[in-house]
């Protein structure tokens, strides 16, 4: 009985994972890069790089709405919409926006931006259009160029899947902290498992609690029975209820004159004495419909959803407020949520996420390959591969190598691409997806190790070429960050830095295996060769 539970959970874990594996990779990959997704827009808007906040940041914001506003006046008195984005740690730039005239057939205009840098009040030149880490933020979820309810309930199904196996593997790793300890390198099948084992223990922790949060986050669109039955408007009346200032007012064409931002901002801070404010927003100004929102940053606390209060834009009356302390039931999903999307995270915690995410990826693509790896070493020397295996390995390719080099490639696009293309944040995207299709199409025909190391030359080099490509066509580099304590963007030049060493020691030792395998397979030929001249 016991025998035959563990093999079960074996068979589930292999399954269950293999099923889904590139899909999670996928997930894995570009949720890591999404701890970073501000600093990745930073790198790709070079415009702003010198933009930074002053130190006594909190103290100015006050005086930044009052500035913002009369800009707006000024700039766009007939938008439907204003915004004021406040400089945060990461994102340092101040922000005027207002939405643009809607095109016809379109709910929402596009946005015009005004960029300022805190420290001086100086306008900034107008960054190159992109989507930079929002990119592969919407990527891990929405997977592009899908319905995005479609997209998610994939995602759902996949993260269920990842739940499972990662419940199984524990199962069935009887020896699992001894299991961390070890690596046998130069055994086959037998190394991968070990790395399988040691990426996989090492940040358990981390991949339960980032899948099982992940799930949480949609659990609304698993389980959406409970809130339909409770409220009439079903999931749209539960979120009402939870977030007060979640209120849609019908709007007037009626003209009113704007209250004194002045008041408003005197009850911010009589609500919020030590307010870091993020955003003020402003609907419908300058008539009787208007709503100011003000928001305000959830710092290090555990919880993601954002402090609010909104105003009434005419006479200045706050309309609602957000709960200041939730129940155990908000408590709980909204934690959760938290921890899930790392903003919480101080730089030191941000990376360890960033570090336990690799991991995951490591996991995930080791699983892939030992399993091809299994099927290969139990063939005959005469067995021709199963279409099964021929696609494991050619998907683990394309996937395996494919995305980092689609992802160096988007980021060259960034830097190569003219400035003032049309629609050229979406040139980029489909640079990234044009490369991942290329080296998908390549891995249908050719798979062994010689492509292997191809590719892995293809992604050192792509790697090597962000930071010298960035150095030639911006006015910083890799050294000056350094020495102007520009921490982000030093950082994102080391990262492709080291991942480039690392394709290079992944060709040396693919070469290495290769030579080996060469000389274990040339004196068996030399035998049958001097058996047939024996027998002649």
């Amino acid at each position: 009985m016991k025998e035959s539970f563990f093999r079960s959970m074996t068979w589930m874990h292999t399954w269950v994972g293999l099923l889904v594996c590139w899909l999670l990779y996928l997930i894995f990959f570009a949720g890591t890069i999404s701890f970073f997704r501000d600093e990745v827009t930073l790198w790709n808007q070079p415009a702003l790089h010198n933009a930074q906040a002053p130190q006594e940041r909190i103290s100015l914001q006050r005086q930044q709405i009052i500035a913002g506003v009369d800009y707006l006046k000024t700039a766009a008195p007939e938008s439907n919409r204003w915004g004021i984005y406040l400089p945060q740690e990461r994102e340092s730039q101040l922000i005027y926006a207002y939405e643009k005239p809607r095109p016809e057939g379109k709910r929402f205009g596009g946005w015009q931006e005004h960029y300022i840098n805190p420290k001086t009040g100086e306008s900034l030149q107008q960054p190159r259009e992109t989507k930079g880490g929002n990119f592969f933020y919407r990527l891990h979820f929405d997977l592009h160029y899908i319905d995005v309810r479609t997209a998610r309930w994939i995602v759902c199904f996949a993260s269920l899947f990842m739940l499972v196996a990662l419940i199984s593997g524990v199962v069935i790793h009887k020896r699992i902290f001894k299991d961390m300890f070890s690596f046998r390198k130069n055994k086959g099948s037998r190394s991968w498992l070990d790395s399988h084992n040691v990426s996989s223990v090492l940040a358990l922790p981390f991949h339960i609690m980032i899948t099982y949060t992940g799930l949480i986050t949609l659990i609304f669109m698993l389980f959406p029975y409970p809130a339909m039955t409770a409220y009439e408007d079903g999931i749209r009346g539960l979120f009402n209820d939870v977030t007060p200032t979640n209120v849609r007012t019908k709007s007037s064409d009626e003209p009113a004159p704007l209250t004194a931002v002045e008041s408003v901002l005197d009850q911010v801070y009589t609500n919020w004495p030590n307010a870091d404010l993020t955003q003020f927003a402003i609907k419908d100004p300058n008539k009787a419909s208007a709503t100011i929102t003000v928001r305000a940053s959830t710092g290090t606390h555990v919880r993601d959803q954002t402090p609010t209060l909104l105003f009434n834009g005419v006479d200045g009356s706050l309309i609602a407020k957000s709960v200041d302390e939730f129940s155990s039931t908000e408590v709980f999903y909204d934690s959760l949520t938290a921890l899930h999307t790392g903003r919480l995270a101080n730089p030191l915690l941000r990376w360890l996420y960033f570090l336990c995410g690799v991991a995951g990826c490591v996991m995930i693509a080791t699983g892939c390959i030992m399993w091809a790896k299994r099927i290969r070493e139990r063939m005959k020397k005469d067995q021709r591969p199963s279409f099964g295996l021929k696609l494991v390995e050619g998907l683990n390719l394309a996937t395996l190598m494919g995305l980092p080099l689609a992802t160096s490639v988007f980021f060259l696009a960034n830097r190569l691409l003219p400035i003032n293309m049309i629609e050229r944040a979406d040139k980029e995207i489909l640079a990234f997806f044009v490369t991942w299709l290329a080296v998908a199409l390549f891995a249908l025909f050719k798979r062994a190790k010689q492509q292997w190391i191809l590719l892995a030359w293809v992604n050192s080099i792509a790697c090597i070429s962000i930071p010298i490509v960035n150095a030639l066509t911006t006015n910083g580099n890799i050294i000056s960050y350094l020495l102007n304590g520009q921490w982000a963007l030093f950082s994102f030049d080391l990262v492709c830095l080291i991942s480039a060493v690392l394709f290079i020691v992944q060709v040396k030792k693919l070469r290495t295996h290769r030579q080996a395998s060469v000389s274990n397979v040339r004196p068996s030929r030399v035998a049958k060769n001097k058996l047939r001249e024996q027998s002649a």
